[in-house]
């Protein structure tokens, strides 16, 4: 199977930042899911260790799709410098897959 699949992580300051960037994600058709779980993430940030509560967001997107979910994380994001990490799906449920194609398809119409 060629690369035609993703997922997309990124994480959130918080839960309501997260539920609003998750909505207008899949209300914009860049993915088809997003699932989301709260986090202790620990980091170095300007030489500083830092410990954050954050939300983490695993968003699943088709490979097509990733340049226009980069821009608009990016864009909406309230990290000046956002993690945006494309992870590829080689392999998957047919019927899940076929979903995920058609839901973000961008000249979808409902």
């Amino acid at each position: 199977m060629k690369e035609e699949y993703c997922m997309v992580v990124t994480t959130i300051p918080g839960m309501e930042e997260a539920e609003n960037l998750a909505e207008s994600i899949l209300e914009n058709r860049l993915a088809a899911c997003v699932q989301m779980t709260g986090i202790r993430s620990f980091f170095l940030w300007e030489g500083e260790l830092q410990r954050e509560a954050e939300v983490l967001l695993l968003i699943k997107t088709t490979v097509s799709r990733y340049s226009d979910l980069e821009s608009y994380i990016s864009e909406y994001h309230p990290y000046d410098v956002p993690e945006i990490i494309r992870i590829p799906v080689t392999a998957g449920l047919s019927g899940y897959l076929d979903w995920l194609r058609t839901t973000t398809a961008s000249d979808r119409r409902e």
